[in-house]
């Protein structure tokens, strides 16, 4: 059994920062990829923002250059430093692990509980 737990979401300016934590812990693959998906109201959950455990990252063109994400495989723990935050960045966030992530929704994979993110104008 895989848990995912994610921390750091909340409301913030447009322009303002947030990091975002997802630790995970139970039983997992030993080679699988991490990474951050994103559902604004109505709209369909997409990938934002994916690492191997070998460190090659891939990222939405929508948040190139503005978001980072980063993963301490010690600790099972997968971050996205979001910068220059927009009002459109507004949706829930959502932790996952996988084989592979696809635009959609992990390969083989789980997701955690989602946390809320909201970009005021």
């Amino acid at each position: 059994q895989v848990q995912l737990v994610e921390s750091g979401g909340g409301l913030v300016q447009a322009g303002g920062s947030l990091r975002l934590s997802c630790a995970a812990s139970g039983s997992i693959f030993s080679d699988n990829a991490m990474g951050w998906y994103r559902q604004a109201l109505g709209k369909q959950r997409q990938l934002v923002a994916s690492i191997t455990r070998g460190g090659s990252t891939n990222y939405a063109d929508s948040v190139k250059g503005r978001f980072t994400i980063s993963r301490d495989n010690a600790k099972r723990t997968v971050y996205l430093q979001m910068n220059s935050l927009q009002p459109e960045d507004t949706a829930v966030y959502f932790c996952a692990l996988g084989r592979t992530l696809g635009t959609y929704y992990p390969v083989a994979g789980y997701w955690g509980q989602g946390t809320q993110v909201t970009v005021s104008s």
